[in-house]
């Protein structure tokens, strides 16, 4: 069916081989941390509990071996731990308060007896059935005797004072049973390990590959938050540098080297040296001319930040746009020129190549319009420079770290330099994982437009396709 298709045979084609490329780069991505003795997973979890109490470096570990995909967790996701073996393998068992349906310790009355076992008797009041203490009534008489030597000894301890006659007419009735405590029901519990239980290698495996297509590329450690939302803040401040720098650079200067090469003259020997220059001067030494220029010697724009700092949070009014893109002029002029004068270069050979064939010789015998050819020149000598549109596109988001660092710019180059600096390896993981999906979709988009826009490639579909 799909040879009737020939252009979406080819796609689909692509597709899965740049699909398989991907799971080998996410395979990559897991195996590298976990080779050797020594290796950043282990350097990771040592650093994890420094400052924090026993408990909370416990707690802190066990997240960060769910986020990295080692640990073994449960139906709920919580973490399975093992029990504590002893030399021969049995499971160590402590006694522990049994609990309620409440959470609250189990506790029974327990009868107190002696080393001999036998009851230990204590005097109590006596309880009726109802649970209420039992009187029994004793006339004043019965009492006289005790009552006069109370009143004797009253006397004799507190002279001149007079002591009431009184009489008691009820008394508690005390009896004799054996003493009781209350105890904590105590059950026998295994003592579990203070690490969480390691999965195995492919269940780690396929865990992280799940993990990393729904979006979850761990925790970062430094930040106390999902990498995902690092690479959210930092990106935007990536792209906004690269996307621009590289897409306009591609068009101006393969436009102005079709042009140069297309007029010649006065033109190309100025614009050409001009260009062969600046490319081949480097983005951090233009960059640093720049500063040193344009920010310290003449002040007119800052020389590092995305915005000023007078400015708490950025929101869509004039005075933080205004702000932004006053520090977006030195990082955005110390990388484009380089990237048009690259491509112009490039395209200018490309051009004088198709100019020198048969079928522009012929255009021009024709009498074809002037801005007929150039387009004809145009199109035929860049789809070379697709293959660099594709490389530029694919190094976009990592290949502005050093102007980030250059102007303090707070995009993903500057999160993976500060995930290096503090091996915080989840960010690290996640930035270069990133960086290898835009170079294979940029990739894989730059086949499919070279298939749409070389007649050559077109006719080789087609003949297949037969």
């Amino acid at each position: 069916m799909l040879k009737q298709y020939p252009m979406l045979r080819y796609v689909l084609q692509k597709a899965f081989w740049y699909l398989l490329t991907f799971v080998c780069a996410v395979a990559l991505n897991f195996a590298l941390p976990r080779l050797g003795d020594n290796n950043p997973v282990d350097i990771i979890m040592g650093q994890a509990g420094k400052g924090l109490s026993p408990t909370e470096a416990q707690k802190k570990k066990a997240e960060l071996l769910v986020s990295f995909g080692m640990a073994e967790v449960d139906e709920n996701g919580n973490v399975i731990y093992e029990p504590e073996t002893d030399e021969n393998g049995n499971v160590v068992m402590q006694k522990v308060p049994k609990l309620d349906e409440n959470g609250q310790p189990v506790v029974n009355v327990v009868k107190v007896v002696d080393e001999a076992g036998n009851p230990v008797m204590v005097e109590r009041q006596k309880l009726d059935e109802a649970g209420n203490p039992v009187f029994v009534e004793k006339s004043p008489v019965a009492q006289k005797g005790k009552k006069a030597k109370k009143a004797k000894k009253v006397k004799k301890a507190k002279k001149g004072a007079k002591v009431a006659k009184a009489a008691a007419d009820k008394v508690p009735v005390m009896e004799k049973v054996q003493a009781e405590r209350i105890d904590t029901v105590m059950v026998d519990q295994p003592v579990m390990k203070t690490d969480p239980k390691l999965a195995s290698a492919v269940s780690q495996f396929f865990r992280y590959v799940g993990n990393v297509f729904h979006g979850d590329l761990g925790l970062s450690y430094q930040n106390n938050e999902p990498v995902t939302n690092v690479i959210k803040k930092s990106l935007p401040w990536t792209l906004a540098i690269q996307a621009p720098t590289i897409l306009l650079g591609w068009i101006v200067g393969n436009l102005l080297g079709a042009f140069a090469a297309y007029k010649r003259g006065i033109f190309d020997k100025v614009f050409f040296p001009c260009a062969m220059f600046l490319n081949g001067v480097p983005f951090f030494v233009f960059g640093m001319l720049l500063v040193a220029l344009f920010s310290i010697t003449l002040g007119w724009f800052p020389a590092m930040g995305a915005y000023s700092p007078d400015i708490p949070e950025l929101t869509f009014s004039w005075t933080c746009f205004k702000s932004v893109s006053w520090y977006y002029v030195l990082p955005f002029f110390s990388v484009f020129p380089i990237l048009l004068s690259g491509q112009a270069t490039g395209m200018r050979s490309m051009s004088i190549y198709e100019l020198g064939t048969d079928y522009m010789k012929y255009a021009k015998w024709l009498g074809l319009r002037e801005g007929k050819i150039i387009s004809y020149v145009f199109r035929n000598a860049m789809l070379p420079q697709l293959t660099g549109l594709a490389q530029s596109l694919g190094a976009m988001v990592g290949g502005a770290l050093i102007t980030e660092m250059i102007f303090s710019y707070p995009g993903l180059g500057m999160a993976m330099l500060n995930a290096i600096q503090k091996n915080d390896y989840a960010t690290i993981q996640g930035c270069t994982l990133m960086i290898s999906t835009c170079v294979l979709v940029a990739n894989f988009a730059v086949d499919v437009l070279i298939a749409v826009f070389d007649p050559r490639v077109k006719a080789g579909l087609q003949m297949g396709g037969k």
